[in-house]
């Protein structure tokens, strides 16, 4: 379990790290209501076709959570982080997006007697030190950028946070193809409304740059976030929520170096910041497991 925890989080860094160019590449022939809107759509259709099953044996008990939880992980962010890259970059997004963890610490603490070791503290502090860094030199270079939409991604990270201590203390007897399946058949309906109510269906021409917009977040719906929510569930329930959140330091790496080759500026301090980033990542792991001590305060 400890070497597959480490598989999944080079899995999910690779695929959430490029996610972030996709929402920017979508945006090109859609707004951002309707990638939102056909990200969810296109994760739907996948999970529920493979996680029928899965839906069929959830109880009425588990499908509050389920609710809950598919709301908080996955709906709000998802537009949230639409609506944000259509004023700053998309490595900047994946960058603030790394307050998770520290949010994860906090919301632990106040609404699930969560107790966490000086080591995982430490490591949540020196890499939001390397968020920090990233965020000023990025600033420094993209002066035109407004960055009050940055609190959209804020908001996002939020409820990341709340919705991986769920997770971990209300569903951890549910598989992670039944959360991530249950979550999308509840969320379909919503984005099918909200699609429709942006005109998209009336529109007269459907260019080849709307049509490429859609494969962009075809793919970001369906591996993005369809299999990857898949495999962060199965991550949640081998290791402790801050370890699944540390996710969101290695993120913007992968982000950046596809920033870099869409012509995003990337400066020396920038490196240098990331390389705090893992720093902090490798603390955190450096301490003792904390599942059982997580488990039994959860019951």
């Amino acid at each position: 379990m400890k070497n597959l925890k480490w598989i999944y989080l080079i899995i999910l860094s690779v695929v959430w790290g490029s996610s972030f160019i996709l929402i920017k590449k979508a945006l090109i022939g859609l707004t951002a209501m309707q990638v939102g809107s056909f990200r969810i759509i296109f994760a739907a259709l996948f999970l529920i076709l493979v996680g029928f099953k899965s839906i069929s044996r959830l109880s009425l008990r588990q499908w509050k959570w389920i609710i809950l939880s598919g709301f908080l992980g996955s709906f709000f962010p998802v537009y949230l982080f639409a609506y944000a890259e259509t004023e700053i970059d998309s490595a900047i997004a994946s960058i603030l997006n790394a307050t998770t963890p520290l949010l994860t610490l906090i919301f632990g603490a106040l609404f699930f007697r969560a107790v966490f070791s000086q080591n995982k503290i430490t490591g949540v502090v020196v890499g939001l030190l390397g968020t920090a860094g990233l965020i000023l030199s990025g600033a420094s270079i993209n002066p035109d950028q407004n960055y009050m939409y940055s609190l959209l991604v804020i908001m996002a990270a939020a409820c990341y946070a709340m919705n991986v201590n769920i997770l971990k203390t209300r569903m951890s007897d549910i598989s992670p193809l039944g959360i991530a399946a249950g979550n999308f058949s509840v969320l379909l309906i919503p984005a099918l409304i909200l699609l429709y109510s942006t005109g998209f269906f009336e529109l007269p021409i459907y260019s080849s740059e709307l049509e490429l917009s859609i494969i962009y977040v075809a793919i970001l719906g369906i591996i993005g976030t369809g299999v990857a929510m898949i495999i962060f569930n199965k991550l949640v329930q081998i290791s402790d929520p801050v370890f699944t959140t540390s996710v969101t330091y290695t993120i913007p790496v992968v982000a950046l170096g596809w920033g870099i080759m869409d012509g995003e500026v990337f400066s020396f301090w920038q490196l240098v910041s990331a390389l705090v980033i893992l720093i902090g990542v490798f603390i955190v792991n450096r301490s003792k497991d904390i599942i059982s001590r997580y488990r039994k305060q959860a019951t």
